[in-house]
């Protein structure tokens, strides 16, 4: 059972080496506009962001905006988002996603946590996106499979729900760093701390990290 990190200053020497390591960092979806990275995320759903940056450039040429997505024919959303997986739900949820943009926003994403979990297939993970990249509010975490699973083996949280490892590091991390820190942990598990076979020996964290989970060998100590 993993265990959370009790030493707050062992936590804040973790989270410090991330940011020296990775300081400039970004969303990694492709958007230009709150409405286009909303959708985008909606897309991001059991699907890599790889993907989606594939297939957005199209749909955002034909569907720019809430309204012209608010408008646009099922089948056609469904043709768009198809390599994406669940892509008749997610048609769905983005055209409804849209009409109630349009209808209750003026076409405008808001900029308030209760009034984006409200639109349909938006979640608190999707909202954290959004607040953070799109107006740099410091609304919560965003807790995706990276974040999730880096957490638990850095034992930053003891937990495997995401809320409550959302609230885990809320509690650790500095409001200011909420935002960023989501995209460190993605990059570093994506570069190093990856799943199966993580490069502990290159890790900017090893000195602070449990390895909770980790089998030892050779290459990773």
């Amino acid at each position: 059972m993993p265990v959370a990190v009790t030493d707050k200053r062992r936590a804040a020497k973790l989270f410090k080496a991330l940011a020296s390591e990775y300081p400039d960092v970004d969303c990694a979806l492709h958007y230009e506009s709150p409405v286009q990275l909303l959708v985008a995320t909606i897309l991001s759903a059991q699907c890599t962001d790889e993907q989606v940056n594939k297939v957005t450039p199209a749909l955002f040429e034909k569907f720019p905006d809430a309204e012209s997505l608010a408008k646009a024919r099922i089948s056609s959303l469904e043709k768009a988002v198809k390599s994406t997986g669940f892509f008749r739900n997610k048609a769905k949820n983005i055209k409804a996603c849209c009409t109630k943009l349009v209808e209750d926003f003026g076409g405008q994403v808001p900029e308030k946590m209760e009034d984006l979990v409200g639109l349909p297939g938006v979640g608190r993970k999707t909202a954290n996106v959004v607040l953070g990249t799109a107006f740099r509010i410091a609304s919560g975490v965003v807790v995706d499979t990276h974040v999730k699973r880096l957490s638990n083996r850095m034992g930053l949280s003891a937990q495997s729900d995401p809320v409550r490892i959302e609230r885990d590091l809320m509690e650790k991390l500095p409001k200011q760093e909420w935002i960023d820190f989501s995209h460190r942990m993605i990059r570093h598990g994506r570069r190093v701390c990856n799943a199966r076979k993580p490069k502990c020996e290159e890790c900017v964290v090893e000195k602070w990290c449990p390895r909770i989970g980790v089998k030892q060998t050779a290459n990773n100590g």
